[in-house]
């Protein structure tokens, strides 16, 4: 039976959520959290594996939340928890309010079929089936007609890009055009939330690049609320409105892009982050300053606070002049504008 939602909660919450691995991992995890103290080496001394330690978080309705870390972070385990494929050792897991940890599994693979979507590194589509069939394959699942079925595995298919492939098998399409397959299957039961493990990992670069550019295009049209898994800071602070990284199995930080990259908690985050171009993920309101009092400039470039820093330099320096630039004999080589040596340093990533 659907639940009734409350606009005002968040689409997930998580609250002291732990996947511990290991024999009498819950017994042990009670026992550790009663007694206080340094809970996972308690738990490590046991022989088990705190995996996921102490998460707490919430993900907006309509939110792209990216959980990123290193390889053996918890981040792809902590996924696996709040859709049930794996069993939380310990804590609370609330979706759309409902308390899912203690939901039969009835309740759960209603959820998969109809609010859940999920894309993973490995397409895992059907050889045998075509696009459109392995688009439709969910609804099939559900019961929908086959007319119904056709329509919204079209409709999908061409969201994502692939229209005029519907008839293709696998076999015939590049990664990446797999992949977007993979993403039409998952939105076609149309999910109010979205997991996303690492889907565009194993593709190469430009490739990479381009899906998420169609990704962003999507999520846009669509504000699905979203749990994306990623290792790439990059991709992270391409597509994330929020980013949580792990170490570990614990978050040290979640936080806008922006606040991730210019206000790191730690060494550990910082080391994420050390070969960002800052200017192309800092917004100007990161930096504002109170006004004084109405200002008008005499040559407004007229700056917008969502606007990148690198945007927004480029903007003020279009006001200047060109200059001279000088040789080593002291002869005058030619001349610069200040707006061309700011365009050579932004970063094309078309």
């Amino acid at each position: 039976m659907t639940q009734p939602t409350d606009e005002n909660a968040p689409a997930i919450s998580c609250r002291g959520v732990w996947q511990v691995f290991g024999s009498n991992a819950k017994p042990a995890l009670n026992k550790a959290l009663a007694e206080g103290g340094g809970v996972a080496e308690t738990l490590r001394a046991q022989g088990l594996v705190p995996a996921v330690q102490d998460a707490s978080f919430d993900v907006a309705r309509g939110e792209l939340f990216v959980i990123m870390g290193l390889s053996g972070s918890g981040k792809s385990t902590i996924v696996r928890c709040i859709s049930r494929l794996i069993e939380a050792t310990g804590g609370q897991i609330d979706i759309d309010g409902e308390d899912i940890l203690n939901a039969p599994k009835s309740r759960m693979t209603e959820l998969r079929r109809r609010k859940l979507g999920m894309v993973f590194q490995h397409f895992g589509l059907f050889p045998h089936m075509s696009v459109a069939e392995n688009v439709a394959f969910p609804l099939k699942m559900q019961g929908q007609g086959k007319r119904e079925r056709v329509e919204r595995a079209h409709e999908v298919i061409e969201l994502v890009g692939l229209g005029g492939r519907e008839a293709s098998y696998p076999r015939e399409l590049s990664g990446g055009q797999r992949q977007r397959v993979g993403i039409a299957r998952s939105l076609a039961v149309n999910p109010d939330i979205w997991f996303l493990d690492e889907p565009f990992s194993a593709l190469d670069p430009l490739i990479r690049r381009q899906l998420q550019d169609e990704f962003i295009n999507i999520q846009a049209t669509l504000r699905k609320s979203i749990v994306f898994i990623t290792h790439d800071i990059a991709e992270a602070l391409k597509i994330a409105d929020r980013i949580a990284i792990m170490r570990d199995g614990k978050i040290v930080q979640i936080g806008t892009p922006t606040e991730i990259v210019l206000r790191p908690v730690d060494d550990y985050v910082r080391e994420f982050s050390k070969d960002v171009v800052k200017g192309r993920h800092a917004r100007i309101k990161s930096v504002l300053r109170p006004a004084e009092g109405a200002i008008r400039a005499a040559d407004d470039p007229g700056l917008r606070e969502d606007m990148t820093l690198e945007d927004a330099l480029a903007a003020c320096i279009s006001r200047y002049e060109p200059v001279p630039v000088w040789g080593k004999d002291g002869t005058q080589v030619g001349v610069i504008h200040p707006s061309d040596l700011a365009a050579a340093l932004q970063v094309d990533e078309t």
